[in-house]
């Protein structure tokens, strides 16, 4: 027997051959996704497995609610015989951990023999490419993640002594994530998951079995009046040690250049034998002009503060942005994208006026650069969402994420468009690989809308309940999930709990009816979508 056919710990084996858990000469009986619930946890022991990884390994071609996982962990806890949670650990909102040593046996009879050889780990990106379907598709979009070095850009110190400049901190590290993010064979976590950490200390290894990355960038930012200065250091998770540490300081005008050195100093010490040829094609100078570089920033800080008043105030910084560099492509992609959060969050002032002010900034981003993906994503995503144009809008998409896969917040935006579109199961998948590039992030909720979404337009109305409840664990105001939760109620036949959910939906929005239902709906492809969507919450009480 190979080696790796038994896991054993404590005084349990698990028998991969035959399928079943050993204690001593007994079998334990398990439910197969129990089963395989503990397999994973076994391979990746001593380590906080996310929950969506979890989801992923053991329910490869669907996505099941989370009572699923929990009924699981319960069989586990039960036959392991572990009442006080030693074994198994839950991390709250995150995920469980097997806090045991393992061993493997290499005779198959009777309770193994404990050698010394520990079992490799397996890569928590291995698991996503279970979770596709073979051939077409898997080629198409491209989620194998199994074979690349993988990276998170931890949020950089901000040595300025001047809390204001937080925002430019934040906004090198966001730069960096983005020029690291063009190489296609660096899997790369996004900014909303690794800022999760701003402001903690923070173990490397722990970090890195949370996010499931080899390699870990942190550092720090220095502005002075015409001077930065970038420290970073690379760290190899596995073993902590530094691949490389080094200081980089210019004239502020040249920022661009220090944010290439960064980027091409990490891309040369994970891969050494990248051609120098592929760094350079990956640099990319956003702006000539300094000032509106700094008024993007200043956007970007606001619009995640995910208010009304923040997502003006990015706005009118876009715009002056815009005004500094008429060739800005990324600051009119990113007041474009203002317009969609005005109306995902019912802002929405002059409809008409704003649809075609999205449309006009949108159309002139990818007129400037088509090149971009940032640009595409954030264009492609405003084109669909307010201007209505799907199909432009998910082509830019699609090409946005061929061009660079790291895109959490692309395959987000085209999650929701193929819910749109009429694909609820594609949406779905690109929901599931958005939450694998940002495991962590604080718009966790968004996506298991999404999902929720997907599923009801699917016609399965328990699991889009169930996604729906998670979203508000997240958010508890969640507008959207708590209308795709009423709907998904009404027509499953859960009237009283649909009933609940729209008098806390009418709660925190008095003025929503049927007649204005349509300010917030995406623009559904099949007029039967958006009939039953309305049908839905008509029936679970939303006054006409």
């Amino acid at each position: 027997m190979d080696e790796t056919e038994r896991l054993c710990f404590e005084e349990f084996a698990l028998d991969l051959t035959r399928g079943c858990l050993r204690s001593g000469d007994r079998d334990i009986d398990l439910r197969p996704k129990a089963f395989a619930v503990l397999h994973h946890l076994a391979k990746n022991a001593g380590r906080l497995v996310p929950k969506q990884e979890l989801y992923q390994a053991v329910w490869p071609d669907v996505v099941v609610c989370e009572d699923s996982l929990v009924q699981c962990i319960r069989q586990l806890r039960d036959k392991l015989g572990d009442e006080g949670h030693r074994l198994i650990k839950t991390v709250h909102r995150r995920g469980y951990l097997l806090d045991v040593a393992i061993s493997t046996s290499d005779f198959a009879e009777g309770f193994p023999t404990v050698s010394a050889s520990p079992v490799a780990t397996t890569s928590a990106a291995a698991s996503l490419v279970s979770s596709l379907d073979q051939g077409e598709r898997k080629a198409r979009l491209s989620l194998s993640i199994a074979n690349k070095p993988s990276i998170a850009v931890l949020p950089f110190q901000n040595m300025s002594g001047d809390p204001e400049q937080e925002y430019f901190a934040d906004g090198m590290v966001e730069d960096i994530i983005t020029g690291l993010s063009r190489f296609r064979w660096l899997f790369v976590i996004a900014r909303n998951s690794s800022f999760t950490y701003k402001g903690r200390a923070v173990d490397v290894k722990q970090v890195g079995r949370e996010l499931g990355v080899r390699y870990l960038l942190e550092g720090s930012v220095r502005k002075s009046v015409n001077r930065v200065r970038i420290a970073g250091q690379l760290i190899d998770v596995s073993s902590r040690t530094h691949l490389w540490a080094d200081r980089f300081e210019s004239a502020l005008e040249d920022v661009f250049e220090l944010q290439d050195q960064v980027t091409a100093r990490v891309v040369g010490a994970i891969a050494p034998r990248l051609q120098q040829a592929e760094i350079e094609r990956a640099r990319r100078k956003p702006t000539e002009s300094l000032d509106a570089y700094d008024l993007y920033l200043r956007g970007a800080a606001n619009v995640f503060k995910r208010t009304r008043e923040g997502n003006d105030e990015a706005l009118s910084l876009y715009y002056q942005a815009i005004e500094r560099d008429p060739d800005y492509a990324a600051a009119y992609a990113k007041a474009a994208d203002c317009f969609n959060t005005r109306k995902a969050f019912g802002w929405v002032i002059d409809p008409e006026k704003e649809i075609a002010e999205a449309r006009r900034l949108a159309r002139r981003a990818l007129q400037l650069d088509s090149d971009d993906a940032t640009v595409l994503c954030f264009a492609g995503w405003a084109l669909a969402a307010v201007g209505k144009e799907l199909d432009d809008g998910a082509a830019f998409l699609d090409r946005a994420l061929l061009i660079n896969p790291n895109l959490a917040f692309g395959w987000f935006a085209s999650g929701l468009v193929k819910v749109w579109l009429g694909e609820p199961d594609r949406a779905v998948e690109h929901f599931a690989h958005a939450m694998r590039v940002s495991p962590l992030g604080p718009h966790l909720f968004l996506l298991q809308q999404g999902i929720a979404l997907a599923h009801f337009f699917a016609g399965r109305y328990d699991e889009a309940l169930s996604w729906a409840k998670m979203a508000l664990r997240e958010q508890p105001d969640c507008h959207a999930a708590l209308r795709t939760g009423a709907a998904s109620c009404a027509l499953a036949g859960r009237d009283e709990e649909a009933k609940g959910l729209m008098a806390r939906l009418l709660e925190i929005d008095p003025a929503l009816r049927i007649s204005n239902l349509q300010n917030l709906l995406g623009p559904y492809r099949q007029p039967e979508y958006q009939a039953k969507y309305t049908d839905a919450l008509r029936k679970a009480g939303l006054p006409e």
